[in-house]
């Protein structure tokens, strides 16, 4: 798998002109040629924010395969496994890639690691209305203009501002999809808790210890970050938490109806360390698990 750890190298590869600044790259895409990268899994030292209505082709981003649809933005991050093999738009669309070393320096630079939305899967891309297509569009247009006009010792901080604005626009077009989603599927926690519940019931903690985050996202056909924002947004807590929440409330339920030690209780959740079950315990109800039933019984 090639890896590229310079955007003129990735360049080179496609047949690109150099880029206007060696950290960061501006390619439009109007057909077939412009937006396809090789015929094989690639992996970059950059971060990718690239819009697409793609009508053929594919793009593969974390091992998930995105075929096509009405029109979407993808985020990509770097020593992540991309592919993007033959892709035909239905109209225009762009890619900006930018380099780890053109944040140093700025706020953005640890800020860009808090956009989950940089974890998620290729098909679960940001679906965008006319509306929020043009503010995207104005965004890069203002990017544009900079990067091509003979960038000075500012280029940088106002490019860096208006990618800036692209994310944080794009995180309230996300937290807009997930409540549409939430209203067109119904509720997600509802579900989520089910499945925790037939986790237990058909005895799975004891053959493949506590739930996790992932293994409930692979039933949901989500990534676990995409799964976690979508509970976030519809509960106010992550996956992680409302994980923790269900087997502290089935913890208080063995503790109360039966006289197995906490240490035992703690196995049948599927807890392969006690301690930690007695600490996680505690933090979520305020007492231990043997003042819990102390207090209970009396």
């Amino acid at each position: 798998m090639r890896h590229f750890k310079t955007i003129s190298e990735l360049h080179r590869s496609i047949g690109y002109p150099p880029p206007e600044n060696p950290l960061i790259s501006l390619v439009m895409c109007e057909k077939l040629s412009e937006c396809s990268i090789g015929q094989s899994e690639f992996t970059t030292d950059f971060y990718m924010i690239a819009f697409k209505k793609i009508k053929s082709g594919y793009v593969l981003y974390g091992r998930t395969k995105y075929d096509h649809d009405n029109g979407s933005m993808m985020f990509m991050k770097p020593r992540q496994v991309i592919e993007i093999n033959n892709v035909e738009l239905e109209e225009k669309g762009f890619i900006i890639w930018i380099h780890e070393d053109f944040l140093n320096g700025y706020h953005l630079h640890s800020e860009i690691k808090k956009y989950g939305y940089f974890d998620y899967e290729a098909n679960e891309a940001l679906h965008l209305s006319a509306r929020e297509e043009q503010i995207i569009w104005d965004l890069h247009s203002k990017i544009e203009l900079e990067y091509y006009n003979n960038q000075d010792e500012y280029s940088r901080e106002i490019i860096i501002a208006h990618i800036d604005s692209i994310l944080k626009y794009s995180q309230r077009f996300y937290k807009r999809q997930f409540i549409n989603r939430t209203e067109l599927s119904g509720k997600t926690v509802s579900k989520f808790n089910d499945l925790l519940a037939s986790y237990l019931e058909k005895g799975k903690s004891k053959e493949k210890g506590l739930p996790t985050v992932k293994s409930l996202a692979d039933l949901f056909n989500l990534s676990p970050r995409y799964l976690s924002d979508l509970l976030k947004q519809e509960t106010g807590k992550t996956a992680i938490e409302l994980i923790h929440i269900f087997l502290i409330s089935e913890a208080k339920n063995l503790l109360q109806g039966s006289e197995n030690s906490v240490s035992e209780t703690a196995y049948a959740l599927g807890f392969d360390n006690p301690p930690y079950f007695s600490r996680l315990f505690k933090k979520e109800v305020g007492v231990s698990p043997n003042e819990y039933r102390k207090n209970f019984v009396n």
